[in-house]
């Protein structure tokens, strides 16, 4: 077993994440992209690329945000900043995550995608930073709240976070949410299913270039177990 994470300034492992964050700057500033690709991780991996690219495009960067949460807690509410880092990105959050972002992003060129049911505290910033949000039920069939708020707002440069909780957990099992035999977990989980979020996607792409695209907390149990499971056998170590 590893050692336990500190918790620091009500964060834990904020001094080993900011490291993080920091190194992926680096790479992005290195190389200088047009676009960005990132798959794995939780939801913190969206930070830097998102940043990144928010100031490559002027401040004026679309962000549609596929996730059942938020994304906006602070650490007087959750210790975890993968739970803050849309708010980091919006230049509130935890406020060392948030002092990396050089371009904040414009409350206006957010939407939520799939967003369910959350907290009071949630709740209100939501709707103090005025964010736009459609639920899974709208977007089932349709993706023109999308593509309305794009037109609305002539979002020309898009990036969209991808988290996979997004999705129905008895559909797609690799999910936090579908741990074999795990406990119950107290957040709503997803209702939305892969082949919505595609054509959502693809008709997003039809109007705006897509220029980022985050794709996070994927957890393939099975792969995990079955890995457990074989290195616990003999004959793998003879």
């Amino acid at each position: 077993m590893g050692e336990a994470l500190p918790l620091e300034n009500g964060v834990i492992a904020r001094t080993a994440l900011l490291r993080q964050i920091l190194a992926a700057q680096k790479i992005l500033e290195a190389h200088s992209p047009e676009r960005v690709i990132v798959f794995g991780g939780d939801c913190l991996v969206s930070q830097a690329p998102f940043a990144y690219l928010n100031e490559k495009y002027g401040g004026k960067l679309g962000v549609l945000w596929l996730d059942a949460h938020p994304d906006v807690s602070t650490p007087e509410m959750h210790g975890h900043v993968h739970a803050m880092v849309l708010g980091n990105l919006l230049g509130e959050g935890d406020s060392a995550f948030a002092a990396q972002v050089k371009v904040k992003l414009n409350p206006k060129l957010v939407m939520y995608g799939g967003l369910q049911k959350m907290s009071q505290e949630e709740d209100a910033i939501v709707n103090r930073l005025a964010l736009r949000r459609v639920g899974p039920t709208a977007l089932a069939e349709s993706s023109a709240p999308v593509l309305e708020w794009v037109k609305e707002n002539q979002i020309s440069h898009l990036a969209i976070h991808l988290d996979l909780d997004v999705l129905n957990p008895s559909l797609f099992r690799s999910l936090l949410f579908a741990e074999p035999g795990g406990e119950p977990i107290d957040s709503p989980s997803g209702e939305m299913t892969l082949d919505q979020i595609a054509r959502l996607i693809q008709d997003v792409s039809k109007l705006t270039d897509v220029v980022g695209l985050a794709i996070a907390e994927h957890l393939p149990w099975d792969a995990i177990n079955l890995g457990s499971f074989m290195s616990a056998l003999p004959i793998f170590h003879q």
